[in-house]
């Protein structure tokens, strides 16, 4: 793992039992490798690309600043809200989330569908800062305040 002044951290964790439904905010959630975060509308799917999807705070902002989108972690339908790491650079990479072990697999990139249940713009606005989608190899407890980065 980086040393800490490297590592960006987790903000905020959401999850969502039903698909549609917009997700909560939990103090803490139990990732299970191979199948994803208890209680998500993913867990067990049997898609390692769902099991746990993160975006950057930083995106986020982005979005405001150039677009003027204002979008919150729980709206972009992320499972885990990121600062101080790019997580494009996570892509093909094994990496940290607190205790969990996770291979980033690709960008999660904004669709249609984001778009219908948000703002007009979220497509443009958040092309290639969408986010990553990545699979779980180590489970464990994932809270706010975890340390997030690459596997050195």
């Amino acid at each position: 793992m980086t040393e800490a002044s490297e590592a960006g951290q987790v903000e905020a964790i959401y999850i969502s039992a039903e698909h549609g439904e917009l997700p909560r905010a939990v103090e803490s959630v139990r990732a299970i490798a191979g199948k994803g975060l208890e209680g998500n509308r993913y867990f067990d799917e049997g898609k390692p690309e769902k099991e746990l999807t993160l975006i950057e705070a930083e995106a986020l902002e982005a979005l405001q600043a150039e677009h003027g989108i204002e979008l919150d972690g729980a709206s972009s339908r992320r499972n885990v809200l990121t600062r101080g790491v790019r997580l494009n650079d996570l892509v093909g990479e094994r990496f940290r989330v607190g205790e969990l072990e996770c291979r980033g697999i690709e960008l999660c990139e904004p669709c249609l569908h984001l778009q219908s249940m948000t703002k007009p713009g979220i497509v443009d606005g958040l092309v290639h800062r969408a986010g990553l989608n990545a699979e779980i190899l180590v489970g464990g407890e994932l809270r706010p305040g975890d340390l997030v980065g690459p596997i050195e």
